[in-house]
């Protein structure tokens, strides 16, 4: 299960896993974030807020994730994984190199930093 939260105001948008990701989580935030996209032109920023991930449930999830982040990372202004998992540090390091967007790790007990960050 994946909680999703669309701030307007803020243009943020905030994904919380809740154990491992499927594939409807990722349909289910295109349905969301897609339209607010096409009408605004982009995403200032996306929040993975999540204390330990739990990783995919299929190798059909971890596809449909990849194909997910390929269509919307240049629509994305800053990434904030405010987590206190390893792959925190790993996103931070390995997604600044494939993403358009700013990438940073913050510990999962500083979310209204990167909330900050972000603006």
């Amino acid at each position: 299960m994946l909680t999703i939260n669309l701030d307007d105001k803020t243009s943020t948008l905030t994904l919380s896993p809740q154990g491992a990701l499927e594939v409807k989580d990722f349909e289910e935030v295109a349905k969301l974030v897609d339209p607010f996209i096409q009408k605004n032109g982009e995403l200032k920023g996306l929040i993975i807020y999540v204390q330990s991930f739990a990783g995919w449930d299929s190798f059909s999830a971890l596809t449909k994730h990849m194909k997910f982040i390929n269509e919307h990372h240049k629509k994305v202004s800053y990434i904030a994984f405010v987590t206190d998992s390893v792959i925190g540090d790993i996103a931070e390091y390995i997604g600044s190199h494939f993403v358009s967007a700013e990438v940073k790790h913050f510990p999962f007990s500083d979310l209204e930093q990167a909330k900050e960050w972000i603006a």
